[in-house]
């Protein structure tokens, strides 16, 4: 998996890339990361990209034909990116699904904005948008990351188990259920006795229980989309039945 981040802070990014799994990632090889200046693409000696908005208003807007050179230096690439993604509030909403989506790309290219994001012609520009989250940052660098370090992790050799993604919260369609290790007492909080029973049958009705109820009582919405059996939705509907 190859990734191509396009931002005017690379200093940002860099040390994040040099810590924990992903790093080990990049050091193997599966993983590849390269990132470009923005700034070369200013046209001036002092490396400006923004410039005032037209109509007016509060703040600096950065220039497509900075971004136009980007993607024009992208279409030189080997391979060229599988997508070209412009990290944006307004953009798709980051979910696991497209996370798993995007893991099947080979060449992933990131465009990350600042100030107040780019010049909205550069949406033409792009493959897709996409948003980490309804808030604002200061810029596309921590979105970036995110994409990253979620993308990673489901190629193959990144996670030292490959089937540690497979129950995790979003990829079943349900939140996670709880996990717990030693010591088995602390503070007067007990593990539940049937994960310690060893009992492997009871342990997954069990998983699967706790991560139907958590689902219910913390991300309801995840319910109406999630692959439920009839017997699951009917203890959901008997949950809702007596929160009302």
């Amino acid at each position: 998996m190859r990734f191509t981040v396009y931002t005017l802070f690379p200093g940002l990014i860099a040390p994040y890339l040099e810590e924990a799994l992903l790093a080990r990632a990049v050091r193997q090889g599966l993983v590849e990361v390269e990132l470009r200046d923005l700034r070369r693409f200013a046209g001036n000696r002092t490396g400006r990209v923004d410039d005032a908005p037209y109509g007016g208003g509060a703040g600096m807007v950065m220039r497509v034909d900075v971004a136009g050179q980007a993607v024009a230096e992208l279409a030189q690439d080997d391979p060229p990116p599988d997508d070209i993604v412009l990290l944006s509030p307004a953009g798709e909403p980051l979910t696991q699904p497209l996370v798993q989506e995007l893991a099947q790309r080979r060449h992933l290219a990131l465009l990350s904005g600042r100030y107040e994001g780019f010049d909205a012609r550069v949406e033409r520009l792009v493959t897709r948008e996409i948003s980490i989250g309804d808030y604002v940052l200061m810029g596309g660098e921590l979105p970036a990351l995110v994409v990253m370090e979620a993308v990673a992790r489901l190629v193959p050799g990144v996670l030292g188990d490959a089937e540690s993604h497979q129950q995790e919260s979003f990829t079943t369609g349900l939140l996670d259920y709880p996990e717990y290790t030693r010591p088995p007492s602390y503070q007067g909080l007990e593990v539940p006795e049937v994960l310690k029973s060893g009992h492997h049958g009871k342990v997954a009705a069990w998983r699967r229980l706790q991560a139907l109820r958590r689902t219910f009582e913390r991300r309801p919405e995840l319910l109406e989309r999630a692959p439920l059996t009839e017997e699951e939705r009917a203890l959901v509907a008997q949950w809702r039945a007596e929160a009302d």
